[in-house]
């Protein structure tokens, strides 16, 4: 039975025959498990039925709306944000958190309206809100998702009209940078318009969001089918939907597109929600689901071409899931660059196989594919750890350039203007 508030235990210590003189006697300190004795509750003058609350041998059970959170002692003493424990100035923690009595339990506990206050044995005073509460509790989160997202195939976004930004709306008002990123977020693609064609004011573009992630091929790439690096990319053939860089172990976040020059036919690029699919293979077959996010592979990359001479390998599942809440937040699939499935026993290989095959089956689905040309002026912003992309072969000469962004720095721009992320 739940109560708004343990008043009696606020009254004064205990004194019981043979009480230790410890206020909850019935809360051990020796920390090894044991079954507490019922608590009992005492309804208040001031109940609310939002709140109530109940003390446990480690914990304190706490629920506010309909939200039911578990609260471990330990937690709530190491989050403190009084002025001792937490710089307000810099929000930084300064309580020492391996100084924490692992068998800490609170003195006094008290409830109001929108207020948690727990007194410790030392006498410190600690104040949650309760909404601070929901919000970063482990409850509270299983109920949110990090980053809000539309899941698209080609129809759904046609019928969106997401539209595109201004390049100088882009670069010179912080409204115009706030709608392409809010449109990047929530479908992880986004175009800029009216951007003059070359790599130096593409450079621009990109250091509006983000610092420019330097990597194996530079910094700004700029690219022709000359063969001048070990990947199909560098060539006139088609490419099949895939993310780039998994052979990093941290695949890079966001990348840029702009075509400065085509003289001949095709080229489309070809994009594809990777999140929608795994959407589908979850409701399906969520086993496959599950296989996909828990099994390791080896991506890498060897290149030994000119004076290009690279050997890179980066380790992680397909689908990447945040484990309290299950939401997915990356997708590695590249079959060029898969390594030797030399990760997985015999008894999970042809399961994962099938789990592959689903996936890529729903990847390739045509009406999951969005076909985009490229033209000189337009730049085209993918979030490389959702949407895959791809081309069709192409005649003639094309010129292309782009970069690698870090996904730290265009979250980051983007909380700065309001936006979740």
């Amino acid at each position: 039975m739940w109560c708004q508030r343990l008043a009696w235990l606020l009254r004064g210590p205990c004194r019981q025959r043979g009480s230790t003189g410890r206020r909850w006697p019935w809360l051990p300190q020796d920390p090894r498990p044991v079954l507490a004795a019922p608590a009992r509750c005492h309804p208040t003058a001031t109940e609310s039925p939002r709140c109530a609350w109940q003390l446990h041998r480690d914990h304190l059970e706490l629920r506010y709306g309909t939200t039911l959170m578990r609260l471990d002692f330990v937690w709530l003493r190491d989050h403190c944000r009084s002025a001792s424990c937490y710089n307000t100035k810099t929000n930084q923690r300064s309580l020492d958190t391996a100084s924490v009595d692992l068998a800490i339990q609170p003195q006094a506990v008290r409830v109001d309206e929108t207020t948690l206050f727990l007194t410790w044995p030392d006498g410190h005073v600690t104040r949650y809100g309760l909404e601070w509460l929901v919000k970063n509790s482990y409850e509270g989160q299983k109920q949110q998702v990090m980053h809000p997202r539309i899941l698209w195939n080609a129809e759904i976004y046609r019928q969106a009209k997401v539209p595109s930004v201004d390049c100088r709306s882009f670069l010179e008002t912080d409204e115009g940078l706030k709608e392409f990123l809010q449109n990047f977020l929530l479908y992880g693609i986004a175009f800029v318009e009216n951007v003059t064609p070359t790599k130096e004011d593409t450079e621009i573009l990109a250091e509006r969001i983000s610092i420019i992630r330097e990597t194996i091929y530079g910094r700004m790439w700029y690219f022709t089918s000359d063969f001048s690096r070990g990947d199909t990319a560098y060539t006139k053939l088609a490419l099949d939907r895939h993310t780039d860089t998994t052979y990093f172990q941290e695949p890079c976040g966001i990348q840029v597109f702009h075509c400065l020059k085509h003289e001949g036919t095709g080229g489309r690029t070809l994009l594809v929600d990777g999140f929608h699919a795994a959407e589908q293979v979850l409701r399906q077959a969520p086993e496959h689901f599950e296989l996909l996010s828990k099994v390791p592979l080896k991506h890498e990359y060897v290149e030994n071409v000119g004076g290009c001479h690279n050997h890179m390998i980066g380790v992680g599942p397909v689908l990447n899931v945040y484990p309290w809440n299950n939401e997915l937040y990356l997708i590695r699939y590249n079959n060029y660059d898969r390594a030797v499935i030399n990760t997985v026993p015999h008894d999970v290989v042809r399961r994962w196989y099938h789990a592959h095959r689903a996936l890529t089956a729903e990847l390739r689905r045509p009406d999951n594919e969005l076909w985009v040309k490229l033209k000189p002026g337009k730049a085209l912003f993918v979030d490389n750890w959702r949407v895959l992309h791809g081309r069709e072969a192409f005649t003639g000469y094309r010129q292309l350039c782009g970069c690698y962004l870090t996904r730290d720095d265009v979250l980051n721009t983007a909380r700065l203007l309001g936006l979740q992320a």
